[in-house]
């Protein structure tokens, strides 16, 4: 028997079999989603501490990465890092093939050993394809064989439309991404990686003589935004990812097929501002806290305490927080015995113009199954008077 029981300022309890209309969180009238027009041909907003798409456009549509491919190449370096295969202080030489490399360039030396932590600033900050090859080489033998190693660990973590052909987002018709699995890596190096994410808000970096600025717009421009890549080609456009927190939310975007530097600018900035002024994300439940009361069958107890296994928080937008419904959908009753951590519901948060969101929960506690004579006795209970 399934029962929908609402969850009145999240403390009701819940009746067996109970089936009831939901309860709804807020006040006010029901405001439509949230939504924006953009002129990049491709582009996506995720508030990541919820995973929630706040807007998209073309995101799964392949298109030329350019450069914005390289936040995959320094997943890859950071990973090395992290696993012992490379430090921040190890040298690693220059080939004449690094050295040639043409487009943006750090302007590595022939034959020269260098830093690993001056190679990470050179393609972050400067966008060094020089530095790239240096690193492709270095953790796999040439850049060909990096690029294969790159898109198997891309598959693994989840990006499942990209071809990475080079470390560097060089043009080439088989090297190519989503936004939504730019957004997706981009995700996972911050998450990953913490250690190492302060790189992406470096605003500029001396090497060889030669100063050069992150060429990052939104790091410029005092709101919020701390990281990540620029990109342009003549096939992609001008693209950038980018990523900022305020008040603990943290907002990832992504942009491609602009017109110009200035468009990728301005637009993007938009994007973003948009993203925190019209969304907001809301605390629920918190990992064990108790939410309800879940009638048990046949049980040593009548109930069992049902809660969420992780903090629960939903974005969306402001004008919709109004008509948000929080509701707890179970089996009720669960039959005996109920051991803690299973799953034993749901609770669904729904409001006009939001997908919905459902997350499961699980019994805080064990309840052990009546003993001949208690099930005895609750039969008979129940052919007497019924479900209670």
């Amino acid at each position: 028997m399934v029962a929908v029981v609402r969850i009145r300022a999240f403390r009701t309890r819940i009746a067996m079999g109970l089936a009831v209309a939901l309860f709804a969180a807020g006040l006010g009238p029901v405001a439509q989603a949230a939504s924006i027009e953009t002129i990049a041909k491709q582009a996506i907003l995720v508030d990541v501490s919820t995973n929630t798409v706040l807007f998209d456009k073309n995101a799964d549509q392949r298109m030329p990465p350019s450069s914005m491919s390289k936040i995959m190449t320094m997943y890859m370096v950071f990973e090395a890092i992290k696993d012992g295969r490379l430090s921040l202080d190890s040298m690693l030489p220059v080939s004449e093939r690094a050295w040639r490399m043409q487009g943006s360039k750090m302007f590595v030396e022939l034959h020269n050993n260098i830093k690993v932590d001056d190679l990470i600033k050179g393609v972050i900050v400067q966008s060094g394809n020089d530095a790239c090859i240096v690193f492709a080489e270095a953790l796999a033998g040439s850049e060909p064989a990096f690029a294969e190693r790159m898109t198997k660990r891309a598959k693994e973590i989840g990006l499942k439309d990209s071809n990475l052909t080079n470390a560097t987002g060089w043009p080439d018709p088989n090297h190519y991404m989503t936004a939504r699995d730019i957004s997706i890596v981009a995700e996972r190096l911050i998450r990953d990686f913490p250690e190492f994410y302060h790189y992406y808000s470096i605003r500029d970096f001396k090497y060889h003589g030669i100063t050069q600025g992150n060429r990052n717009p939104l790091l410029y421009r005092g709101i919020g935004v701390d990281g990540m890549k620029t990109g342009h080609t003549e096939a992609g456009g001008y693209g950038l990812t980018a990523s900022g927190e305020r008040e603990g939310r943290r907002l990832v975007l992504v942009v491609n097929g602009l017109p110009s530097m200035q468009a990728r600018a301005d637009e993007s900035a938009r994007l973003i501002e948009w993203g925190f002024r019209e969304f907001a994300t809301y605390a629920l439940f918190k990992a064990g806290e108790t939410i309800e009361q879940v009638p048990v069958w046949l049980g040593a107890q009548d109930t069992v305490p049902v809660t969420v296994p992780e903090d629960m928080k939903v974005t969306m937008a402001r004008a919709e927080r109004g008509g948000m419904k929080v509701s707890l959908v179970s089996n009720a009753p669960v039959a005996a015995p109920v051991k803690k951590g299973d799953v034993v519901g749901k609770v669904v948060i729904s409001a006009p113009g939001f997908p919905g969101k459902e997350v499961p929960v699980v019994a805080a506690q064990d309840v052990e199954k009546l003993g001949f004579v208690g099930r005895a006795l609750a039969a008979a209970k129940f052919l007497v008077f019924g479900a209670s």
